[in-house]
């Protein structure tokens, strides 16, 4: 597990995610988008696919 505080960014709040964990989930920063949701208190992070939409 990794613990991590949030950092102020402007009027919002960020996390810094290491590489292993984008490379964990085959992200590239540069590249990829990613979907965000809440699921049983929890925020989940996705690599974006277009079909999520649907």
């Amino acid at each position: 597990m990794l613990h991590k505080k949030l950092r102020q960014l402007g009027n919002s709040w960020g996390i810094i995610l290491p590489k292993a964990i984008l490379e964990g989930l085959r992200i590239n920063p540069v590249l990829d988008e990613v979907s965000l949701y809440i699921e049983n208190d929890s925020i989940v992070i996705k690599k974006y696919k277009k079909e999520d939409e649907e």
